[in-house]
């Protein structure tokens, strides 16, 4: 029943897609108004579709159907029912599934919400957009079937991956498809302005809005990941400069090149081509990451589900969209009036390197992350490139970006005294960098001691541009920018504390046996067995001279027969102590792992302050929108 019901209403999402794509286009080309309305149902039908589509499958789950082939590959009659929850999108065909949702979703949000455009871009734009959830919607039910059903009905199923029954997998994956897909709309909406006779100029704020949600969305989403890794995998990493993590860092640097593009371009009609090809790319890159995960064509611990047949067809959807774009682009190149930028101290001229900047460091990533594979496809054997390669690229980017940020504001004031107080505020931000890691630690390292003092400067920019600022006004118009700075700042600390001044010990241990770690002493008090819904785990109690616990545990999951370590950690504000299980030994003893993790909360925390920059600068952009005249209808 229920493998019939999700066929049935994806089918009908791909219909009712299809069907407003007709009607939008025969409204268009026969200038009948009428055909909007229709047009517009039609879209949230295939949103309706698609949730009873979802809901379907996750019934399926909840009641262990294993008569669906999806089902049976990812659940268990004993996986907790939130981790089914999670299942729905944990496998290549349920998270294809999810894409459409989120497209349709991301649809019926431009239909809804964009009243005060003109009608006929509105039209186009929600073409574009019913394209894409036509082509995944057929794609998902003809070449990515999560409905389709076992020939021989299994008795049990074969169980979610262990790695993935974890609650932030639950969230994780839809953050990630609501960026990744929210940058639909800003591949909509700019392609849509080239359809039209005028290009019109109100889409940059108009895209502005769903780039920042999908920004924010999308940010959230590498945060958790980077969260779950550094707690899940058990090696106190948080990033691993892993192929899949890459494809999500790919479209995250574009976009935000391409929020500070539509800036400039909203305000002063400004580096307007850029604004275009960052729309066009940064959605072409989202879909580049699904192709990374899904084809198999790189190896990855996240790659849960791949098949290169399927990667295949991805990578042609993916060559057609960068066609329709960029082809889009240079069709209308002489068509597209954007003004010069006259001075090197002007806010164009100022996120042009910045979108310099992100471009760059979307280029590191994606040579780093694709080069070894292609060495490969050309026989000119295997190569492999890791974190010294990304690492060394990526540190001083991060310090350019630091002093573009504590530069701007003095740069783009209407001050005469710029270059002393440039001078004045860098001389006091070495002197309050040095005081505040020179206080916490005797040894300094040389790029910790640099990213101090770059971090330091920014704060005391924002600090300048506090006061200088002529009301609160124009202070609450800043907000968003300096929490998102303040993200940046604070994860840039924490990120290069965490990476210089982490120490780690192993040690073999037993009841009653002590090891010391830096300022930490450590006792093994007790072990103990448990036995959770789908597996049995061995838990060990550790206590610091501060009288703080620690458990980790190894868990050994029955269906799949795997073995997972989870890791005990106890939080500081400095830092983390860190303690995994290794083997028990022959005597009855355990390997342990002992690691203080200096700084990583100031990692999760600028994150969390940059998210609520982008909350902020999105319910201004919302405020600002009402106040948007309606257009002519012939734009």
């Amino acid at each position: 029943m229920y493998s019939e019901i999700g066929q049935f209403s994806l089918l009908l999402v791909a219909i009712a897609s299809i069907f407003s794509i007709l009607t939008a286009a025969f409204g268009l080309y026969s200038g009948r108004k009428e055909c909007y309305p229709l047009q517009l149902a039609l879209v949230h039908a295939s949103l309706l579709f698609s949730l009873i589509s979802i809901i379907t499958l996750a019934f399926a789950f909840y009641f262990d159907d294993f008569a669906i082939q999806y089902v049976s590959a990812h659940s268990n009659s004993a996986l907790p029912n939130f981790f089914k929850i999670a299942a729905v999108w944990g496998g290549h065909e349920g998270s294809l599934l999810f894409w459409v949702i989120t497209l349709a979703f991301w649809n019926s949000a431009i239909a809804l919400l964009n009243t005060k455009v003109a009608q006929s871009y509105l039209t186009k734009v929600l073409i574009i957009s019913a394209s894409l959830v036509a082509i995944f919607a057929v794609f998902t039910l003809f070449a990515s079937n999560p409905f389709e059903l076992n020939a021989v009905l299994p008795d049990e199923g074969r169980d979610l991956n262990p790695m993935l029954q974890d609650i932030a997998l639950i969230f994780h994956p839809p953050l990630l498809y609501m960026g990744y897909i929210g940058f639909a709309s800003s591949f909509a909406l700019a392609l849509a302005a080239l359809w039209q006779k005028e290009i019109p100029t109100y889409w940059f704020e108009v895209s502005r809005k769903y780039t920042l949600f999908a920004w924010v969305f999308l940010t959230a989403g590498i945060l958790l990941g980077a969260w779950w890794a550094y707690y899940e995998l058990g090696w106190g990493g948080w990033w691993f400069w892993d192929p899949v993590e890459n494809a999500s860092l790919l479209p995250w640097l574009t976009a935000t090149a391409l929020v500070h593009s539509l800036v400039v371009s909203s305000n002063s009609r400004r580096l307007i081509g850029w604004t275009l090809g960052l729309s066009f790319i940064t959605f072409s890159l989202s879909l580049l990451g699904t192709f990374v995960v899904r084809s198999g064509i790189l190896t990855s611990v996240h790659a849960f589900a791949v098949d290169p047949t399927r990667g295949v067809v991805l990578i042609l959807i993916l060559l057609g969209l960068i066609l329709a774009g960029f082809g889009s682009q240079i069709y209308r190149a002489n068509d597209i009036q954007s003004k010069p930028i006259k001075s090197f101290t002007t806010q164009p001229f100022l996120f042009l390197l910045v979108n310099g900047l992100f471009t760059i460091a979307m280029i590191t990533v994606l040579l780093g992350t694709f080069y070894p594979m292609v060495f490969q496809i050309l026989n000119l054997g295997k190569i492999s490139v890791g974190a010294p390669y990304f690492n060394s690229l990526f540190a001083p980017l991060t310090f350019i970006a630091l002093l573009l940020m504590s530069a701007a504001p003095i740069v783009l004031s209407s001050k005469n005294n710029k270059p002393r107080v440039l001078v004045v505020q860098f001389l006091l931000a070495c002197f309050i960098g040095f005081i505040l890691y020179r206080l916490q630690y005797q040894q300094l390292e040389m790029m910790v001691l640099a990213t101090w003092i770059l971090a330091s400067n920014v704060m005391l920019s924002m600090i300048y541009q506090f006061a200088t600022s002529p009301s609160t006004r124009v202070r609450l118009k800043l907000l968003p920018m300096w929490l998102a700075h303040l993200g940046i700042v604070m994860a840039s600390i924490g990120a290069s504390m965490n990476a210089y001044h982490s120490i780690e010990n192993s040690d073999r241990m037993t009841v009653g046996t002590k090891t010391e770690l830096g300022r930490f002493a450590i006792t093994f008090e007790q072990q103990e067995l448990f036995v959770g819904p789908n597996y049995t785990s061995e838990k060990v109690v550790l206590t610091t001279s501060s009288g703080d616990h620690v458990i980790p545990e190894r868990r050994h999951y029955q269906v799949r027969v795997m073995n997972m370590t989870e890791p005990g950690i106890k939080s500081y504000w400095h830092g983390d102590l860190y303690i995994t299980l290794g083997e028990k030994l022959y005597d009855g003893s355990f390997a342990v792992r002992i690691q203080y993790k200096a700084y990583v909360q100031w990692i999760w925390f600028g994150g969390m302050v940059m998210i609520l920059g982008g909350i902020a600068a999105f319910v201004s952009r919302f405020r600002y929108i009402d106040n948007v005249e309606k257009v002519n209808a012939h734009n």
